[in-house]
């Protein structure tokens, strides 16, 4: 029995796996792959796949198994403490993005709809490439990894309301106070049954279902759910990408959702490589090769324009020029949820195909280049800080009010206020030696500084900065921070400014002790492997090993700094 479907899918399947190891090997995005392997597969390409129309319905799965998950991972706690910046800066990057975007194209006499609908696609950025860049980086917890998941998960949001507005935009749904009204009236119903759902009915039905201890039954449910409520919704004429999305928000708020993640992630993996090899197969590649300068033009333009309007609200969220430029870098590509609206574009005439197909070549550029733009983020910032800019706009020192503070002789300058570095004050604070603290969210600093704290706010790698906190008269610097950039470039400086200085530095990875000492660095502190330590001493003690081997085991490596572990590390240097 000849199955046409079943060919072109185990052929697309195929053509992707080699593609991915290739692009793997390249350091290209696997959403580039799955994109390269529909222009290779496609009409427009060699034309091996005929099913396309059935393509295109399983990546609509995709697509609601893509909002699924966002909804999953969004966490209300974490909305509610990075609030400001989320909302503050989201909205000044999404409609700066988008008033930018829409007064070139209205200049260049595109129709305002068209041309606001354009901003709506640029404005929006890669999460999954922003994000893993960052975790290879370890710079999720760095002060721009914050800002940046603030401005994604913005983004993540403000997506929905995007497809929804949509048809509304192209002038196919008209508007009217009613339908307003009535669209808005059913939006709150939703939402509110849904809300009632998630505090009510499906905790029940969930343990329920986990009492069973079956995982196929687990996923069946978490599926049907996910696809109940979208129906549910488009039934009631709201978007389909809404109900997915507040699926997934009903089960981010139960206890199963770590598991529900884990289940729906692989489904969420294979059906949106559909939706990319389906926008792959619509791309025409003769665009590049007969406008090569139009379509690097274009993406570099895009990049400029993102990283501008970008890098401007975070200097407005009282942050430092390095870090706004960190962020802005990061987050100037196109996302592939721009992908998804672009499809609704084609769809409701807010697209035609050559704007289409210059939009998806565009966009594959920025996305490429995106890699390694953040891995070369630091170099261009620097860059920027040699340019004769005000000092305060490099360092960030007189943003906000100093803290008052005697003169400081032989105290402690603690240069973070996170776990590390709140749990340092208090042990200092405890023990009357003197202290003063340097941090860059600017929240925290007012907040620590309406508590008494000797906190005050500016980039402890700048020179002013360090010269404010006493670095001449202090006897201890203490770097706590997750940004190894801006670690080394403070140890140097501070070794710089003060030769008898003692340093600490806490990392992330046994790797960099033998770096950071050898730049002045006088002892480095690795989580990794303290907690590694932690793990076998309570091992060790289990099996009953006498407590002076296990003591004298850990003296050693520690005194060795840790040569024990960096030989089994070495294979696995994080990528700065």
């Amino acid at each position: 029995m000849h199955l046409p479907l079943l060919t072109d899918f185990v052929f697309i399947l195929g053509l992707s796996i080699l593609i991915l190891i290739l692009g793997n090997a390249l350091r290209l995005p696997s959403i580039i792959g799955f994109l390269i392997t529909g222009m290779i597969a496609g009409p427009k390409g060699l034309g091996i796949i005929t099913s396309t129309h059935e393509i295109e319905q399983v990546a609509e799965i995709g697509i609601m198994f893509l909002l699924f998950t966002i909804g999953i991972e969004f966490s209300l706690n974490l909305f509610f403490q990075l609030k400001k910046t989320v909302l503050l800066g989201g909205l000044f990057q999404v409609l700066g993005t988008i008033l930018v975007t829409a007064g070139i194209a209205v200049f260049l006499n595109l129709p305002t709809p068209q041309a606001i609908f354009l901003g709506f696609l640029l404005s929006l950025s890669s999460t999954a490439i922003v994000m893993k860049c960052f975790q290879e980086r370890a710079e999720v917890d760095s002060p721009h990894g914050r800002i940046g998941m603030s401005i994604l998960i913005f983004q993540d949001i403000v997506i929905v309301f995007m497809m929804i507005f949509t048809p509304i935009l192209s002038g196919q749904e008209q508007i009217h106070l009613l339908s307003l009204v009535a669209l808005f009236g059913k939006g709150a119903l939703i939402i509110a049954v849904v809300l009632g759902l998630a505090h009510t009915v499906i905790p029940r039905l969930l343990h329920a279902v986990t009492r069973t201890r079956s995982r196929e039954l687990f996923l069946i449910t978490i599926v049907t759910l996910c696809m109940g409520i979208t129906w549910l919704t488009s039934e009631m004429g709201l978007s389909a990408s809404l109900g997915a999305f507040l699926a997934g928000l009903i089960i981010s708020e139960s206890i199963y959702s770590q598991q529900a993640l884990g289940g729906v992630l692989p489904l969420k993996d294979v059906f949106s490589s559909f939706f990319f090899i389906s926008i792959g197969m619509l791309f025409d590649y003769h665009l590049i090769w007969h406008n090569p300068v139009l379509v690097l033009a274009g993406a570099t333009l895009v990049l400029f324009l993102k990283a501008s309007i970008t890098s401007v609200g975070v200097l407005l969220l009282r942050y430092p020029l390095r870090t706004a430029l960190l962020v802005g870098i990061a987050i100037s590509q196109i996302g592939e949820f721009s992908f998804v609206l672009s499809k609704m574009g084609i769809e409701y005439g807010l697209l035609n195909d050559a704007q289409y197909q210059l939009f998806i070549a565009i966009s594959v550029l920025t996305m490429a280049i995106t890699p390694g733009l953040i891995q070369r983020s630091s170099q261009l910032a620097e860059g920027m800080n040699r340019l004769p800019l005000p000092g305060w706009l490099k360092s960030g020192k007189d943003l906000l009010p100093s803290a008052t503070q005697s003169h400081l002789h032989n105290h402690l300058i603690i240069v973070g206020f996170g776990t590390n570095g709140r749990n340092l004050s208090r042990a200092a604070r405890a023990a009357n030696i003197p202290y003063t603290i340097l941090e860059m969210n600017s929240v925290t600093v007012l907040r620590e500084q309406q508590r008494g704290e000797p906190i005050n706010y500016g980039d402890a790698s700048y020179e002013e900065v360090l010269h404010e906190a006493g670095i001449h008269e202090a006897r201890i610097l203490v770097v706590a921070i997750s940004d190894p950039n801006a670690t080394r470039r403070t140890i140097a400086l501070a070794r710089y400014l003060n030769p008898t200085l003692h340093i600490i530095a806490r990392t992330r990875f046994v790797s960099e002790i033998i770096p950071l000492q050898s730049i002045g660095a006088d002892a480095v502190i690795p989580e990794e492997f303290e907690t590694s330590i932690r793990i076998f001493t309570d091992v060790l003690q289990k099996y009953e090993v006498p407590p002076p081997d296990i003591e004298a085991l850990v003296d050693t490596i520690r005194e060795e700094g840790y040569s024990l572990f960096q030989r089994a590390a070495q294979q696995q240097e994080p990528i700065q």
